[in-house]
């Protein structure tokens, strides 16, 4: 058995892990990286990545079919969803071996196979010639997560599908349910109802988005429907029929049961920890319904062993991982760095329209006893967004009334997956409302209606 000594050992190369393993070696650890699929993980090869290079040909596609508003003339507007799917997985290849050039570039030494954690500070991977043992003073759980299963709703690849399915479909679906309306549900849902399936959206909880601020997730909801979406809230799919080509889903709402039939189902209901066949629970890691049981700082408990992105908890993005997998870095190598703050990171949802948003929703403020001020700017009131052609939105910013701090901001429309990161800096540097006030936002643009909706919480609104 070849046996090699590390500082770090960083188990699985997602978002989390392969920045984590760059940080390390940046700072002059010796790093071994784990992998036992693809460089990149999920995030690159079947998650963020590949839905957004799908989204962004159906958003073209929508824009192709406005073409007469904006004096434009296209015929015959078609696609081919092979070469729709193809692109998509062009894109991903693309930065998958991008990865593995940044690991090779930082001298990370790079294992393709399955690792468990035999003992503290011992990890053993099976690869294809034979087993290897690493050891290292720290090791770094990054091995992410995987779509939830729930009991009569499996996956079988062909009538019902997990997002992987849905990223390289073999047939364009005509007729489709989809189960979960959080952001993996949702932006399938966007993507083949723009594409002309006709898309029914079922959610357990009382409103699509739910980790979303309730404004929001009720214009979002009216935009999908006013594109032909149906939404069912407080609605659940108690069981599946599989025919011959078709699936019959018993959806029951308010007490009552009903059948409907369907040719493809995406089950988006959520994500599992993936903590198996590692060894967690003989070196004493504590796992709580499949996630592993970290401090703030990403420590488990163990000395030595630390657990960063989906596996850690929730929030389940990877940009929070990526972030995790540099403090976790820093800490190993003897620095103090800061913890991750889970209300200062942005979910971003990638419909259409898109929904973006950092921090405490109103609801949320207020349950924790804040005296809030809240502020709104609608996109019909902001030039750029009428020069585009999108003038349905909103921004919503809630403010500290007593302070002025943000507490949290709110968006839905066009583009505001990229204006959110300016509240976020903000809450970033502990800004106030006088701040935002005095910072002068160029003229046209979409970010204007960001300075809007903060006047707009002290009633100084200017275009509306």
């Amino acid at each position: 058995m070849a046996s090699q000594t590390f500082d770090m050992i960083v188990i699985g190369a997602g978002p989390g892990g392969y920045v984590a393993a760059i940080r390390g070696a940046q700072l002059g650890l010796k790093v071994a990286c784990v992998e036992r699929e693809h460089m990149g993980g999920i995030c690159l090869n079947w998650g963020c990545i590949p839905t957004k290079a799908l989204l962004r040909s159906s958003e073209i596609f929508h824009y192709m079919h406005r073409a007469k508003e904006y004096g434009l003339s296209a015929e015959k507007i078609g696609f081919d969803l092979d070469a729709v799917v193809k692109r998509s997985r062009g894109v991903a290849k693309q930065l998958n071996s991008g990865v593995t050039h940044l690991l090779k570039k930082n001298k990370v030494t790079a294992i393709m196979g399955e690792a468990t954690v035999a003992a503290k500070g011992k990890v053993t991977v099976k690869t294809d010639k034979g087993t290897e043992e690493l050891t290292a003073k720290a090791i770094v759980l990054a091995t992410g997560a995987r779509a939830r299963e729930l009991p009569g709703l499996e996956a079988d690849g062909d009538l019902v599908w997990t997002y992987k399915h849905a990223l390289v479909p073999k047939r364009m679906p005509k007729k489709m349910l989809v189960i979960g309306s959080g952001a993996i549900g949702i932006e399938f849902a966007s993507f083949y109802n723009t594409l002309g399936a006709d898309v029914t959206v079922v959610e357990v909880m009382d409103r699509i988005l739910p980790v979303e601020d309730a404004e929001i997730s009720k214009f979002a909801k009216k935009q999908f429907e006013k594109q032909g979406m149906k939404i069912r809230e407080k609605t659940m799919v108690k069981q599946l029929d599989r025919g011959q080509g078709k699936v019959t889903a018993h959806i029951e709402q308010g007490g009552k049961t009903a059948t409907e039939e369907f040719d493809t189902v995406i089950s988006a209901v959520g994500i599992v920890g993936n903590t198996e066949g590692l060894g967690l629970e003989a070196v004493g890691v504590k796992v709580d319904r499949s996630h592993v049981v970290v401090d703030k700082m990403c420590r488990t408990g163990v000395e030595g062993i630390y657990a960063i992105g989906d596996i850690a908890g929730a929030p389940w993005l990877a940009h929070k991982a990526s972030h995790e997998g540099v403090m976790v870095a820093e800490l190993i190598a003897g620095g103090h760095p800061h913890a991750v703050d889970p209300d200062s990171i942005a979910g971003c949802t990638y419909c259409h329209p898109q929904v973006a948003s950092v921090g405490l929703t109103e609801a949320q403020a207020k349950e924790k006893g804040y005296d809030i001020k809240v502020g709104r700017f609608p996109f019909i009131g902001n030039g750029k967004a009428i020069a585009l052609g999108e003038p349905e939105g909103l921004v919503k910013t809630v403010f500290d009334a007593k302070t002025g701090a943000l507490l949290g901001a709110h968006m839905v429309g066009a583009e505001v997956t990229e204006l959110i990161q300016g509240y976020v800096i903000g809450r970033q540097l502990e800004t106030t409302e006088e701040d935002l006030m005095n910072t002068v936002f160029p003229h046209p643009t979409l970010s204007e209606m960001m300075h809007e909706s903060v006047l707009d919480a002290w009633g100084r609104a200017l275009h509306y």
